[in-house]
């Protein structure tokens, strides 16, 4: 069944091995070396991917910069709005077929992703308009004589774009659409674990008319992106992983002061006050966290609930957790589909016995499910610990899974410290009436976004980054581009 459902959805993915793409053509590895993309519901092969390594980024960022110096940066902005407008179109007329491999690859529910069908073209058309408004400065000069001072906006060179499993399609477009707007040439390396709708991305940029060398994609594992991190001919990385290869990036970025943005891990505090409205805060809270089986980097998965409702709204957390339907990613009806990898897998359940031992209480969920066909995949369902301090290893580290741990507060200032007390700080929720109450804890909270009576949405226009260990650089909103652009200071004596 699921077989003629590929066939039907994706049938590009049966029976092919994936290439990469350099300098506009699809080609092999320089080692002819071949992995397996594995599907998380099952546990079975999908397709065998080119594992690209040191030569192979070598070559993508030789072309990247032969792109880059022959035509691509000196295009006109209105050019590069054009392409990306027309990919966009592209991508919103195959979006089903991304969204089923997207599906395969990663475990999200099928009918979760089908949800967010606007979200990979509307980024892709926000980024085309960016590309018409990047503009410098005159500036009043200060030195005697007659000046005439005036800034310009340059793209930075070539880009290595380093992305991760746990949203493929849109986190690709956010690294790639700002990067070609601002006149930067790209070297995407997308996560091992789901490669495959970068790799039907790329395809659908040929067909845009983007010239070979602008994009290059090369799969593989973490030595291709290591070498991509440290090649001296790349301008700048965007990086979306975890907060110990962000540091790995960092280091290796020294070698010829490469810029670099960071969007890493996250422990983010939710907080529940008893004045909420709990209808809406039982669900928010729990998708918060559960959503994408919390492999999200901003997930609420630490929830701080005012004492006087903490018992029973946890226990509502917990039953609406246990309410969500848990399976294969391809079936409509699937709302938790499972984690990404056996090697994820292992490692929320380690989570899972560590909070155990240290005295915490399991509420909902705590295993991994192994009846019938859930065996053969790696599925750990919506879990919820209560009796949780804040110094027990499931509060502190980012487990990247669907576990919650609950944690009592009194009051607004003790949460505070509470929520602060993390060496993160990518996102937090609030949940109150009190206006007041929502003014001052989202001024007091050490995070880049703060969601008040919702949790997670996101918007194009919005500025989205860490404090902290969280990272650093802003992705969407007005800043985004200057990620990509230098600025040339212009001081002309007229005199």
């Amino acid at each position: 069944m699921q077989e003629q459902l590929i066939e039907k959805k994706i049938p590009s993915l049966n029976g092919q091995d994936k290439r990469l793409l350099i300098d506009g053509n699809w080609v092999d590895a320089c080692s002819g070396k071949k992995f397996e993309s594995i599907n998380p519901s099952t546990g079975a092969p999908l397709a065998r991917l080119a594992q690209g390594d040191q030569k192979d980024i070598d070559l993508a960022v030789r072309a990247a910069r032969r792109a880059f110096e022959r035509s691509w940066s000196g295009k006109k902005p209105a050019e590069r709005q054009g392409l990306l407008l027309k990919l966009a179109d592209l991508v919103e007329r195959d979006y089903e077929q991304l969204a089923y491999l997207q599906s395969l690859d990663f475990g999200g529910p099928i009918s979760t992703v089908l949800a967010g069908r606007t979200r990979a073209p509307s980024l892709l058309r926000y980024y085309a308009g960016m590309a018409t408004a990047i503009h410098g400065q005159t500036i009043e000069s200060s030195l005697p004589g007659e000046m005439f001072t005036f800034t310009r906006k340059e793209p930075i060179g070539v880009v290595g774009a380093i992305t991760p499993w746990n949203g493929p399609l849109n986190v690709c477009i956010t690294k790639v659409a700002p990067a070609l707007a601002a006149g930067c040439t790209v070297v995407l390396k997308p996560s091992e674990e789901a490669s495959l709708a970068a790799l039907r991305l790329g395809e659908l940029m040929i067909e845009a008319g983007f010239e070979p060398g602008v994009i290059n994609i090369v799969t593989g594992f973490g030595d291709a992106g290591a070498a991509l991190a440290s090649h001296p001919d790349v301008d700048k990385v965007g990086f979306t992983g975890s907060t110990a290869t962000g540091q790995s990036i960092i280091r290796a970025s020294a070698g010829n002061i490469k810029k670099v943005s960071l969007e890493l891990g996250g422990k983010s505090p939710d907080i529940v006050f008893a004045d909420a409205d709990l209808d809406r805060a039982v669900k928010g809270a729990a998708m918060g966290a559960f959503a994408n089986s919390g492999q999200i980097c901003c997930a609420g998965t630490r929830l701080f609930v005012q004492r006087s409702i903490h018992d029973e709204f946890v226990e509502r957390v917990a039953r609406f957790g246990e309410s969500l339907i848990v399976g294969n990613s391809l079936d409509p009806a699937t709302q938790i589909g499972p984690l990404v990898s056996a090697k994820q897998l292992d490692r929320v359940c380690g989570y899972l016995e560590a909070g155990r031992q240290e005295g915490a209480n399991v509420l909902s969920g705590g295993h991994r499910l192994t009846d019938g066909d859930l065996g053969e995949g790696f599925y750990v369902p919506p879990t919820v610990f209560t009796g949780v301090r804040n110094d027990m290893i499931i509060a502190r580290e980012e487990i990247f899974g669907p576990v919650v741990s609950a944690i009592v507060f009194d009051d607004v200032e003790e949460v505070i410290e509470l929520a602060n007390q993390t060496s993160y700080g990518l996102g937090a929720g609030v949940w109150t009436r009190n206006v007041s109450i929502a003014h001052r804890v989202s001024a007091a909270i050490r995070s880049g976004s703060v969601w008040v009576n919702c949790y997670l949405p996101m918007d194009p226009a919005v500025p989205f980054g860490g404090y902290k260990m969280s990272g650093y650089g802003r992705e969407f909103g007005a800043d985004h581009l200057n990620e990509f652009m230098q600025i040339k200071s212009v001081i002309m004596d007229l005199g």
